[in-house]
């Protein structure tokens, strides 16, 4: 029986953690075959046994650090080395941080830009390239958050860098619609974790978020989950259905971007 996205070859950025993991469980059961990124090491190379043993054969850990234009350009140009094409970038590297705007640390703010913009311009400029030299269109998906549309106090390094991000995807989506490049964007609520894989994301900032609200980790689950309309937690796989949307082309659209929130109004463009 034939499957969406037989004979796909799909890049994932950021891949070791839980959103990362929920896209690729997805798109493997889907009959996509997976090439996820990530820096090198212990994680990446447990992420990429993990990943063959939901669909032997169909995908390969790569490493690649998005902030360095050689390891990027290496990747891609392992992806075409090995299978000879590339159908899907999903692009969801990114790091943040917990700070006041009073109280930040310009170095740590740096490093925020470096891996969620300089990142993503890296990113996106190797699959523009890429991607038009093969001549056969394509898609790109950006990972944005709830935080552009709708920042929390506390979290400006991450709303800023990451609403750049998402705007250099609105920009890509111009510029390469002329060769059948489609560039869109998923914009998700907290995922805390999928499968086995924790958000590295949330490793970083759970307790300072935590902190902040005066709760502990159970209590900080439940006020996410009680802060959409729907009272629902969001999951990596509903993150991955979104991306489906996107890449299995229903519908013609490109400079979009999907909401993966429960439903919260305050994150509605306005």
């Amino acid at each position: 029986m034939n499957k969406p996205l037989d004979n796909k070859v799909a890049l994932i950025t950021g891949a070791a953690g839980a959103i990362g993991y929920g896209i690729s469980e997805v798109l493997l059961e889907n009959g996509c075959t997976v090439v996820a990124t990530d820096l090198p090491g212990e994680k990446l190379d447990g992420f990429a046994k993990d990943l063959d043993q939901l669909a032997p054969g169909k995908s390969v850990g790569v490493p690649m650090d998005v902030t360095n234009l050689e390891s990027v350009k290496k990747s891609f140009a392992a992806v075409f080395e090995k299978y000879g094409k590339l159908d899907f970038v999903i692009h969801n590297a990114g790091i943040a941080h917990v700070s006041k705007i009073v109280d930040m640390d310009t170095e740590k703010f740096q490093q925020l830009e470096n891996v969620n913009v300089d990142g993503t311009l890296l990113v996106l400029a190797e699959a523009g390239r890429r991607l038009i030299e093969q001549g056969k269109g394509g898609d790109i998906v950006i990972m944005s958050t709830k935080n552009v549309p709708s920042p929390s106090a506390g979290f400006g390094s991450y709303s800023a860098t990451k609403a750049a991000c998402h705007q250099l995807g609105r920009i890509a989506s111009l510029e390469f619609a002329e060769y059948d490049i489609r560039v869109n964007m998923v914009a998700p609520d907290a995922v805390f974790s999928e499968g086995a894989y924790k958000s590295g994301l949330w490793e970083l900032v759970g307790k300072d978020r935590m902190k902040a609200r005066g709760i502990n980790e159970d209590e900080l689950h439940e006020y996410y989950r009680n802060r959409n309309l729907l009272k629902t937690a969001v999951t990596g796989r509903h993150v991955a259905n979104a991306v489906m949307f996107f890449i299995t082309r229903q519908t013609p659209t490109t400079g979009a971007t999907i909401p993966v929130d429960g439903g919260l109004p305050d994150a509605v463009p306005r």
